[in-house]
C-alpha cells in the first residue's frame, strides 16, 4: 500500500479525534450542552449597543453588550460592511479598556518645584484644567484687533486632537474649541 504524507496526517487526525471522542461518549460525557452554554453565558440577557472601536482612526464597528447598564463584553460587528465583525488585536482587547483593574482611575499631579507626586481624583484635575484654560483664556483674550476689527481669539491655546476620535467628538470639540476663541486647532493625524 502505497500511503503518502497526507493520506497519513488525514488517517492520523480522523483516527485519534474518533478515540477522543469515542472515549468522551464512552464516559457519558457529551459535549452539546456545554458548547450551547459557552455561546450564550455572557449575552444570553444582554442588550447589544452599536458602538465604535476607539483605538485608531479606521473605525471599526463593534457591539457592546451591557446587562443591567454593565459592560459584559465588546466584539466585532458583523453587520458593518466596513470591517464585517473582525476587529485588531487592539480592537480585540476592548473589554479589557472598561474592566482593567490596572485602569488609572487617578491623576499625579506635581506641584510647580515640589519632587514628589501627588495622587489627585479625576474631578479635581479636571476643575484644575478648567481653571488653567479660563485663566489663560481672560488673560490673552483679543477682541478687537489695532484696527478695530473683530476678532474674539485667543493664541495663547492649542488644541490638538487625535486620530481616534469620532465625528460627535470631533464636533463637540471644534464648537468648543471655536466658542473659547481657539484658532490654532489640529489633529495628530494630520502632523
Amino acid at each position: 500500500m502505497d500511503l503518502s504524507r497526507r493520506d497519513f496526517l488525514k488517517t492520523s487526525g480522523s483516527a485519534f479525534t474518533g478515540t477522543a471522542l469515542g472515549s468522551l461518549a464512552g464516559v457519558g460525557a457529551s459535549l452539546a450542552p456545554t458548547l450551547a452554554q459557552a455561546q450564550e453565558l455572557r449575552i444570553k440577557h444582554a442588550k447589544a449597543i452599536p458602538s465604535v472601536c476607539p483605538y485608531c482612526s479606521v473605525g471599526c464597528a463593534t457591539l457592546v453588550h451591557t446587562v443591567e447598564g454593565k459592560i459584559v463584553n465588546i466584539e466585532g460587528d458583523p453587520r458593518s460592511p466596513h470591517n464585517e465583525g473582525a476587529l485588531c488585536p487592539k480592537g480585540a482587547a476592548i473589554y479589557q479598556l472598561h474592566v482593567n483593574p490596572n485602569r488609572p482611575t487617578k491623576v499625579l499631579h506635581r506641584a510647580r518645584g515640589a519632587t514628589e507626586w501627588e495622587v489627585w481624583g479625576l474631578d479635581r484635575a479636571i476643575d484644575r484644567v478648567a481653571m488653567l484654560i479660563k485663566k489663560t483664556r481672560d488673560e490673552t483674550f483679543v477682541e478687537r484687533l489695532k484696527n478695530g476689527k473683530v476678532a474674539n481669539v485667543t493664541t495663547a491655546i492649542f488644541a490638538l486632537g487625535g486620530a481616534t476620535l469620532d465625528n460627535e467628538w470631533n464636533h463637540i470639540q471644534q464648537k468648543l474649541m471655536r466658542g473659547l476663541g481657539i484658532v490654532a486647532i489640529e489633529n495628530q493625524a494630520r502632523i
